[in-house]
């Protein structure tokens, strides 16, 4: 006869999810909760305390980063569990808070269940992930990680002139520098899927394999200013008119190239902007993402082969940044996949087209992560959500897995 999986409490994981909800609710039931805002502050206290009440030792590193850990025995080193608490503004209730409350729930079924630990389990929030406050994203992991400078990010500013570094002193959270997340038996990141693939395919989990590299280059169109009354259209070096031409093309091109290649041309800036006058400049992006380098590769290729000139106008593009793709380790991929299968949750193996904490920390921890559904694809708004029997079927994969490796079978 079958062993009786062991489960986390889904009541309590909703509660818990409600209680987060409630620090940054917006009227739309979103969540407005930035980093070491008030409100940050608020559920970082709510979180310490629910921690300490099942008996696990808190401490914050320099960029205060959260740790929260049950003991096991002495020198080993920790299971980590986590992601994080801050919002982008008019966020959803889920984006982050999902991943520290599931590893929470995970504490509290190993404390409800009275398990001795060989290994130490370690809840883990880390700060300013959404980059909504203080540029850049994921700047805490990627100071921790070797990713980021630590006195260029402190420098950062909000809107209101305040710097990171400023708002991090004020918090009160500074901790020590080596409090840092430094060794882990393994890491793993619960978040929403913050896209439309799981639902579509009608799939209860996603099983991370990595996150896609991707690259993003600024095209300028210069062309010449007249007025657009008098000017004949065959006189004129209109430079939107050239920028659209160039967008059509490089669509087509990209579209040839692989089916999972994503690419957007999300900002567009025309000048001088005015109705009356042919526009002489105009400046965009255009980013791709792909798990293939060598699709990134081909859009690259593709980038750097626009013409020079067309319809009168010059053309010149430059990269902006990129980044390579991050493979997550198999061998915990493997687990959750396993977990998934054992407690009969169907699962797709899948790649993040979206950034997180835990591409960073996979650069020197054993790493993985879990997708949950995300209703409608939607995320980063007020309508984001994921059923709580999701979040719950995410929790027990992740519970699964955890005790997996807190065991080693």
């Amino acid at each position: 006869m079958q062993q009786q999986k062991m489960l986390v409490n889904a009541q309590r994981l909703q509660e818990t999810l409600e209680k987060f909800a409630s620090f940054g609710r917006t009227p739309n039931n979103g969540v407005t909760r930035l980093s070491l805002s008030q409100e940050d502050l608020t559920a970082r206290e709510y979180l310490e305390t629910c921690c300490k009440e099942i008996g696990m030792e808190v401490k914050y590193d320099d960029m205060a980063n959260m740790y929260a850990t049950m003991p096991g025995k002495e020198g080993k080193p920790p299971v980590v569990m986590g992601s994080h608490l801050d919002s982008v503004k008019k966020g959803g209730r889920f984006d982050g808070v999902l991943g520290v409350a599931a590893a929470l729930e995970v504490a509290r079924t190993i404390h409800d269940n009275r398990i001795k630990l060989e290994i130490p389990f370690t809840i883990v929030n880390f700060t300013n992930e959404e980059g909504a406050r203080f540029e850049p994203a994921m700047m805490c992991s990627g100071v921790i990680s070797g990713k980021f400078d630590k006195q260029t990010v402190l420098q950062s500013r909000d809107e209101t002139g305040m710097t990171f570094g400023e708002a991090l002193s004020a918090s009160g959270y500074a901790g020590s520098v080596e409090n840092r997340l430094k060794k882990a038996a393994a890491f793993l990141e619960m978040h929403i899927e913050q896209g439309p693939v799981l639902e579509s395919e009608d799939k209860q989990i996603g099983i991370v394999e990595g996150v896609v590299g991707m690259v993003n280059y600024e095209i300028e169109v210069t062309g010449e200013s007249n007025h657009a009354g008098t000017t004949p259209m065959g006189m004129r070096r209109d430079a939107l008119f050239v920028a659209c031409d160039i967008i059509r093309d490089v669509r087509e091109q990209l579209s040839m190239l692989d089916p999972e290649l994503v690419y957007t041309m999300g900002r567009m800036n025309v000048y001088p902007n005015i109705h009356t006058v042919i526009p002489n400049k105009v400046v965009f992006t255009l980013e791709a993402r792909h798990k293939d380098p060598q699709v990134v590769s081909q859009v690259v290729s593709t980038i750097r082969t626009l013409p020079q000139e067309m319809g009168g106008c010059t053309i010149a593009s430059k990269k902006l940044w990129s980044r390579d793709t991050v493979a997550f380790d198999q061998g915990i991929v493997s687990r959750l996949e396993k977990s998934a299968q054992s407690l009969g949750i169907s699962a797709k193996r899948m790649y993040s087209g979206a950034g997180h904490d835990a591409q960073f920390i996979a650069s020197y921890l054993p790493t993985a992560m879990i997708f949950v559904p995300s209703a409608g694809g939607k995320s980063h708004c007020e309508e984001e959500l994921t059923s709580y029997e999701d979040c719950a079927r995410g929790a027990n994969v992740a519970l699964d897995t955890v005790l997996s490796l807190l065991t080693g079978q």
